[in-house]
């Protein structure tokens, strides 16, 4: 009897597709741009690019978080909810100050990350309906606790947050909730690059059962995955509010789990697990800011600016299809 033999070549380095995977979303930035500074004026002021910064930032947190999390091969849809908890509790406690405050709105997002944990890795639950489940009950509690109302937030501290900057006045002020942003950025990167957890998350990602051979940890991991993702989720939620000057449960963060989903996919971190891109995650981030901001200024209805996210998806799935070949 003869054998049969079954060849797949895969994108090497040097391949267009090889690159695409690699530095696809890089490429993508710098073709928005030279296409804005010649075909959309005033795109490159100072003020502009200060906008799409501050406006990017809470999409930008919770990508960092859902790369985290796809990076163990699951999914967190309840990222929007635990945004709109973080927004109703806030003006709840805002009378202490907006340090207690934002650490109790911290602490209720970790606790929904620890119920979404606890089911994908002490029961079994797909992470897809563990999410799910929080991400309709935990818009509903928001809803209750805000008593369905929105809530003006004048504190000082939280509208600095918000609107404020580091050396304002000056030509080169930077928003705070930048600042916050960069921090993260710097912090996760280090989770993911330079520690145990950061590499056994990646391992439990590659394939869950040959960690759990090698003796790792892996439902201590899994559960400490989902509480990071809801602790950054809840920390964007209170810098929207911060922005909005109002806590608006009902609508803040309605559908962001699709944008942190798209930008970790088209930053380079496959959905089958394995990887983390935290700077490509980043710049996902901020092509599909300045997508949205390129059409905007050009007068594009916002339904095709959802259309074009869809797409960017499926481009960025396909590009990266040679990567789950290789696991």
């Amino acid at each position: 009897m003869s054998q049969a033999t079954v060849t797949i070549t895969l994108p090497r380095r040097g391949t267009a597709l090889g690159i695409m995977q690699r530095y696809g979303v890089y490429i993508a930035i710098a073709a928005l741009l030279i296409y804005n500074l010649i075909f959309t004026p005033n795109f490159f002021e100072l003020d502009n690019f200060r906008t799409q910064f501050v406006q990017v930032v809470p999409v930008m947190i919770v990508a960092l978080g859902m790369a985290l999390v796809i990076g163990t091969e699951g999914i967190d849809l309840s990222v929007g909810a635990v945004m709109a908890l973080a927004a109703a509790v806030i003006p709840l406690y805002i009378g202490y100050g907006l340090i207690p405050a934002a650490i109790l709105a911290i602490v209720v997002g970790a606790v929904v990350g620890v119920i979404n944990g606890s089911m994908v890795a002490f029961i079994g639950v797909q992470p897809i309906v563990a999410t799910l489940s929080l991400m309709v009950a935990g818009r509903g509690i928001a809803l209750l606790i805000a008593n369905e109302q929105l809530r003006s937030v004048t504190d000082p501290g939280v509208l600095s947050l918000g609107r404020g900057s580091l050396f304002e006045g000056e030509a080169f002020r930077i928003p705070y909730a930048v600042i916050v942003a960069a921090v993260l950025v710097v912090i996760v990167a280090l989770l993911v690059n330079r520690t145990t957890f950061g590499k056994q998350l990646i391992a439990i990602g590659g394939s869950r059962r040959a960690a759990e051979l090698a003796g790792l940890p892996v439902k201590r991991i899994l559960l400490l995955t989902y509480v990071l993702c809801a602790a950054l989720a809840a920390i964007a939620g209170i810098i929207g509010t911060a922005r909005l000057g109002a806590s608006v449960p009902s609508t803040l963060g309605n559908l962001i789990e699709l944008s942190a989903i798209t930008a970790v996919v088209v930053g380079g971190t496959p959905l089958t697990g394995g990887q983390v891109k935290v700077g490509g995650t980043v710049a996902g981030a901020l092509l599909l800011q300045f997508i949205t901001a390129t059409l905007v200024k050009h007068d594009v209805p916002d339904a095709y600016s959802q259309i074009t996210q869809a797409v960017i998806i499926l481009l960025a799935v396909y590009i990266q299809r040679g990567r789950a070949a290789v696991r």
